[in-house]
């Protein structure tokens, strides 16, 4: 055991935990007044549903002992056998309840993510099972896959840090998929939907910022060189994408708020799975480039006319495909001697595992989500009425109101 490496895990987990409710603050600014309540609560209530479904199959299914690469087998469910000794698989100086506890806020935060692409639309209920379902079938098996001792992914020689294919891709790709399916938004298209609240965006992003410092740092499992290095590039990353943002947003029409919030988020998630890999040089370059990609994708996504609400898969979806394969590129067994090296320092070989991984996890995210989806939809139904998204889903869900009172 070592303490000090107990106390940094323990403070990014709860660092990890404040990110969920950060998310609702920032897709809850962006929402008209009257779903404000709605999002908040889908993206905060994700902690509890699955916080429970974690305890009970996730962590087992996720990283529980090897069944043929692919996921975890049932022998840790409840969390039997996983205690206060710690398990040199995954962290060899701190409890092994400790990393359970760690991963499960990550757990958490993915399926929280996806709110974004339905919210202002979808039956609360709905919300509830897709969560649930989608946990178990996408995120565990991915989080197997990459991170579990014996996953083919992992085998395979991918890299990923803090969950930048694990995390971002799996909810970026899976909003792209919902919302292939739940129908549009009454009026999209037609009519200006302007954000309720800017400064609450704001605040939910500088949170994410702040939380981040855990959700990378902390992955180191130590208190180490490691994990300084991944805090460090962790805020120039986010810093240069908030620049990048706002250059790009300024040569189009005016500097906008959101829009440097949005990048400096964008800059997070693309540098989650380099972070304990690049030094801060390559983390400027993934900061700039990921704002751009995901400004035009969102101006694609625009142009198709997909009602894909707050833009899930052009920040997290294409966010984090760009940080997986610059880790292809800019990874260096100088900042990590337990990496690679990647594309620049002479080793392609890690360039074409990562892009690998990411057709692997995009294929595998797109079609799981399709088929739960279309599942939900056609037996209890995926979106309100319309008489309901008129009213608005704080009072047609929780019969409560964000702006309530005289």
């Amino acid at each position: 055991m070592n303490y000090a490496d107990i106390v940094w895990v323990l403070i990014s987990t709860a660092l990890v935990m404040l990110m969920t409710p950060a998310v609702g603050l920032f897709y809850g600014g962006m929402v008209r007044r009257k779903n404000l309540l709605s999002t908040i609560t889908m993206s905060a209530l994700t902690l509890g549903l699955i916080s429970i479904e974690w305890v009970l199959i996730g962590y087992s299914m996720a990283f529980g002992p090897d069944r043929f690469g692919l996921i975890g087998s049932f022998e840790w469910a409840g969390l039997k056998n996983v205690g206060y000794k710690p398990n040199p698989d995954y962290a060899a100086t701190i409890p092994h309840l400790l990393f359970m506890a760690f991963q499960m806020m990550f757990a958490v935060i993915t399926p929280a993510l996806i709110v974004g692409a339905y919210v202002e639309r979808i039956k609360f209920s709905s919300y509830i099972l897709f969560t649930l379902l989608w946990s178990i079938f996408v995120y565990n098996p991915v989080a197997h896959w990459v991170w579990a001792k014996g996953g083919w992914l992992k085998n395979l020689g991918a890299l990923d840090f803090a969950g930048g294919t694990v995390v971002h891709i799996t909810a970026g790709v899976s909003a792209l998929a919902l919302s292939l399916v739940l129908r549009k938004r009454k009026d999209f298209g037609k009519v200006q939907m302007e954000p309720n609240n800017i400064p609450l965006t704001l605040l939910g992003a500088f949170l994410l910022w702040f939380g981040w410092f855990g959700f990378n740092g902390g992955s180191s499992l130590a208190a180490n060189e490691i994990g300084v290095n991944a805090f460090v590039v962790t805020n120039v990353a986010a810093a240069s994408a908030a620049v990048s943002w706002m250059i790009i947003s300024w040569l189009y029409k005016k500097p906008s708020a959101i829009g440097i919030a949005t990048g400096a988020v964008v800059g997070l998630v693309a540098i989650t799975p380099a972070s304990g890999y690049v030094n801060s040089l390559s983390a400027i370059v993934i900061g700039a480039v990921a704002s751009i990609i995901s400004f035009y994708c969102i101006r694609l996504r625009e142009r198709l006319e997909l009602d894909e609400t707050l833009d899930v898969w052009a920040c997290h979806g294409m966010g984090g495909t760009w940080g997986a394969i610059a880790t292809g590129i800019f990874a260096s067994k100088a900042v990590n001697p337990a990496g690679n090296d990647g594309l620049l320092f002479g080793n392609y070989k890690l360039f074409f595992v990562q892009l690998i991984s990411v057709l692997v996890v995009w294929a595998f995210s797109f079609i799981v989500t399709i088929i739960i989806s279309k599942v939900l939809d056609r037996t209890v139904g995926l979106a309100v009425t319309y008489e309901e998204e008129t009213v608005g889903l704080d009072i047609s869900q929780h019969g409560e109101e964000a702006y309530g009172g005289i």
